[in-house]
């Protein structure tokens, strides 16, 4: 018997096309179809569609499929006449039982590719990553310790480029929920910032809305710094800013 091609398709969006015998047995189709589709050959309801026009419903499982007037690309529709079966078990991601772990365990873990790269000693766990980034922190606590609460300053979001800098006033200094290390808290003088001195529901100061940010120590420069007139500020994508 010849071969047609047919789109093999279900309720639960599994969308297959097959190459399938027509010397092949209504039952014969079913049991091949199982794999496929999913659903047991006792309980599959087949319907022949030419685009979304039903064909016929292949009803008599010892008649065979070229019986039937099936030709390339018609589609074949599986039904589940099963009523206890769970609808989406093999297509909702909701029903599967989801694989976690905490921080602490992923980082106990030998096979993961965090710990292949500490044992080789690759990427940020590389020695000239580690002394980069013990260099960058030394720079931090360095210029943290130049500043404290009230003080006026600038914070320079991009090295170089004077036309980014921005002045406020010091509201906070020290270490944060959101992200390790010593952290600014700056209330600028315009609506420039991107909160109100709180990050992720934690309160560290207070100020308008949009007038708040929080930056790395070394992005700040405390000194005399009064007030920009309104046609001086920018607006940007700033850099290493929260």
């Amino acid at each position: 018997m010849s071969i047609v091609t047919v789109i093999v398709t279900t309720s639960e969006n599994i969308s297959a096309e097959r190459r399938l015998d027509k010397g092949w047995s209504i039952l014969d189709l079913k049991e091949k179809l199982e794999p496929i589709t999913g659903i047991p050959s006792s309980t599959q309801k087949l319907d022949l569609y030419q685009g979304d026009m039903h064909i016929a419903p292949l009803a008599d499982d010892t008649i065979l499929l070229g019986a039937y007037p099936v030709e390339n690309f018609m589609r074949l529709h599986v039904t589940d006449t099963n009523p206890r079966r769970v609808k989406g078990q093999f297509t909702d991601v909701s029903l599967v039982e989801k694989f976690e772990l905490t921080e602490d365990e992923y980082r106990n873990r030998t096979d993961t590719v965090r710990a292949f790269k500490e044992r080789n000693k690759l990427g940020r766990f590389s020695d000239e990553a580690q002394e980069q980034q013990a260099q960058f922190e030394k720079d931090n606590e360095d210029a943290a310790a130049k500043m404290k609460v009230g003080d006026r300053c600038q914070v320079q979001l991009v090295d170089g480029d004077d036309s980014l800098a921005r002045r406020g006033t010091v509201r906070f200094l020290g270490l944060t929920e959101f992200q390790p290390g010593t952290w600014v808290g700056i209330q600028y003088d315009e609506p420039l910032g991107k909160n109100d001195g709180s990050v992720k529901g934690v309160r560290y100061f207070t100020c308008p809305a949009k007038y708040g940010t929080f930056v790395r120590p070394i992005k700040v420069t405390v000194g005399d710094f009064p007030e920009q007139d309104d046609d001086l500020m920018m607006t940007d994508d700033e850099l290493e800013e929260m």
